[in-house]
């Protein structure tokens, strides 16, 4: 098949790409996000399109903002809420509006403002039966009020400030700075009390359109989660607290949304706890749990119940070695359903808990090769609606059975049909030389066969703590079978959905069995006949971009190696991560000497092409720079450089742009293609 949109850069960029679901209190409606390329193909744009739950009606398209639209969260009586950066109609001069609260009334018409604040809205909850509206908002220190936070923000524009004063750590996280704003949690006054558009003075005087009932509350709010108790009188969040040392832990808190008071709900400094979700009959409290690790240690995720009321959190089926990614309470508060990854998939469970957590049942309720995410159990019981993908299906909406078991999804009508592919995915897998089964994904194009060997790229996931068992926009391998390339996905030591022993045989020894389980996997793929064995290559990104180097520093089997937002000093990398506090917990100083790659630059024979933006916080820019000074530094004939470095001055960890994405695989295609094919260099268009 030659007439695929991965058979053609601009086409496969161009694809819609569907994320996020909400199912409204009586279970009709289901909403999801659509994002496409703008008009000038520049951004991704996202707009919310309602989906039919009973799979009968076609999706149909709910909003066409210029500014696009977010975070959609139904209210008890099934208006629709949701974010946006589109101006308000009655609100003159405002070149750039923040992200406001939007409300699509359930009886139609058009969307209209339900809350705005000067630096934005970045999350809402709603209460299940009260529908009192929560949102977090960035705000800057010693505000009292929306009209406060303007006027302070107005003086840092008018005065060309951007410093920013920091008392404590972190300051940044992955893409971002943090502060001089401080995430808070704002109660939405009752609707019929604040006019139209809430913008901070209604009606001309100083009243407020919103109660802060977390303020002060300094880095404590930054990248957590909360939920609204059904009745609305309480919040629970995660609240990060300070440990000295630069260390923080976050914990769970719980807000009383009438005084204001806030109580710990957890006060264990041996955990980290977020994610939180309230039992629709508002007594209890499911939360993830992960377990501080040390460098001897791995971490350990787990799910816990918790009473509202106060009380030691109750571990839920202790015995199921699986790391959850997240639950969501059937509506009868009787079970949980939730995600986690499995031998390379990302199935849903039923958890009933039962009287001890000895008793609780853990019942798979998807028997595909499907990742599902966004579950949604419907009210009458019956169903979970989810978004469903896998390698070789792009998200999709799906509900399957709320009581079956190993049942198959149904598709629902979507708002993009999946695109045909260049080839076909099928399951590898191998023993280590300890004994241990790895496993991977192969991705296969079309006509490989023993007659049509194909060559081989070794794709690295990232993490490390993670599994190739999704789709992926970014690191897509039909791009690659398109070419004529079969991508190996394996998921070597230290992947999740494997149980605990296979993430702790890796744990704090990133060059031991992650690298001999990923060269056992490639010993595999390289003895099907379908593979060229001797046109291989191998990269990979963030962790998988430290692998990719020190595949560089120990074998020179490969022809070519690409390393993406890859560390290369670990004794630099370490106090100049986005949380250094972290990477404590993580390795010793001898352990990240022992199994730094900057250590083998002597031994690299291979031709690399290094990628790295400049906005990386979680792997900074100077893992980059040194890493490619290692490299040319080494080379006594300038001309006979084999390495390449594609630099992003304004990209993160990812390269989002969708311009900046094409230049990217175009880079990846001609370096693979010369160093591994044989073909004359070719410096991509934009590049020369």
């Amino acid at each position: 098949m030659t007439d695929t949109p991965f058979h053609d850069l601009d086409a496969y960029v161009a694809l819609p790409r569907l994320g996020g679901l909400a199912l409204s209190p009586d279970g009709t409606r289901l909403v999801t996000g659509v994002a496409e390329l703008d008009a000038d193909g520049t951004r991704y744009r996202t707009a919310l399109w309602e989906v039919d739950p009973a799979g009968e009606a076609p999706a149909r398209r709910l909003t066409r903002g210029a500014a696009g639209e977010s975070g959609p969260v139904f209210t008890p009586d099934g208006d629709l809420l949701f974010r946006s950066a589109r101006p308000d109609p009655d609100t003159a001069g405002e070149a750039e509006p923040p992200t406001s609260l939007w409300r699509l009334p359930a009886a139609g018409g058009e969307a209209e403002p339900a809350g705005s604040r000067p630096g934005g809205i970045s999350d809402v909850a709603v209460a299940a039966d009260a529908g009192t509206v929560v949102v977090s908002a960035p705000t800057l220190p010693g505000s009292l009020t929306t009209a406060d936070d303007e006027r302070r923000r107005t003086a840092r524009t008018e005065g060309k400030v951007t410093a920013i004063l920091h008392t404590g750590y972190p300051v940044r996280h992955w893409d971002h700075d943090l502060g001089p704003d401080e995430e808070r949690l704002l109660l939405a006054t009752p609707r019929a009390d604040v006019p139209r558009g809430g913008s901070g003075e209604p009606d001309g005087t100083d009243a407020d359109p919103w109660t802060d009932l977390t303020p002060a509350p300094g880095r404590a709010l930054d990248e957590t989660s909360f939920a609204v108790s059904p009745d609305g009188v309480r919040v629970v969040t995660g609240w990060h607290r300070a440990h000295g040392h630069g260390t923080w832990r976050p914990g769970l808190v719980v807000v009383d949304t009438v005084t204001g008071a806030r109580t710990d709900l957890t006060t264990d400094d041996g955990h980290e706890y977020g994610a939180p979700r309230i039992s629709p009959d508002g007594r209890t409290v499911v939360a993830l749990r992960e377990r501080v690790s040390t460098p001897e240690t791995a971490p350990r995720i787990e799910l816990v119940l918790i009473p509202l009321d106060g009380g030691e959190p109750r571990p839920v089926a202790p015995g199921w070695d699986r790391w959850p990614t997240s639950a969501r309470w059937t509506h009868d508060s009787a079970a949980l359903v939730v995600t986690a990854d499995e031998d390379g998939r990302g199935p849903l469970f039923r958890v009933v808990p039962g009287p001890t957590p000895q008793d609780d049942t853990v019942t798979r309720l998807t028997g595909d090769h499907g990742t599902y995410s966004d579950p949604c159990p419907s009210p009458d019981g019956r169903w979970v609606y989810a978004v469903r993908h896998a390698y070789d299906a792009p998200p999709t909406p799906v509900r399957v059975s709320a009581d079956g078991r190993d049942a198959e999804p149904e598709l629902l009508p979507a708002p993009a049909q999946a695109p045909a592919l260049p080839g076909t995915l099928t399951e590898l897998e191998t023993t280590a030389a300890d004994g241990t089964r790895v496993r991977a994904w192969l991705v296969l194009p079309d006509g490989a066969d023993a007659a049509h060997p194909v060559p081989l790229l070794l794709w690295i996931h990232g993490g490390p703590l993670a599994s190739w068992n999704a789709w992926s926009w970014r690191w897509n391998p039909w791009l690659m079978a398109a070419r004529g390339w079969a991508v190996l996905l394996p998921d070597p030591a230290l992947s999740t959905g494997y149980g605990q022993d296979f993430v702790q045989r890796g744990w704090g020894a990133w060059g031991g069995t992650p690298f001999t389980d990923l060269m056992a996997a490639t010993d595999a793929a390289v003895a099907r006949p379908e593979i060229d064995g001797t046109r291989t290559a191998a990269m990979g990104g963030s962790f998988g971009g430290y692998m990719a180097n020190w595949v560089a520093g120990h074998t020179d089997r490969f022809a070519a190696v690409v390393t993406h937002a890859s560390l290369w000093a670990l004794d630099q990398f370490g106090p100049t991560t986005d949380h250094a506090d972290y990477w404590l917990t993580e390795m010793t100083p001898e352990m990240a000497q022992a199994h730094s790659p900057h250590h083998h630059a002597d031994a690299i024979v291979t031709p690399m092409l290094v990628i790295h933006g400049d906005r990386d916080h979680r792997v900074p820019i100077g893992e980059g720079l040194r890493l490619w000074w290692d490299l040319v530094s080494r080379q006594a004939d300038p001309a006979a450089n084999p390495h390449r470095f594609l630099y992003f001055p304004d990209e993160n960890h990812w390269v989002l742009a969708p311009n900046h994405a094409k230049v990217w695989y175009r880079t990846v295609w001609a370096f693979l293609d010369h160093h591994v094919l044989g073909e004359e260099w070719e410096t991509p268009d934009l590049l020369r």
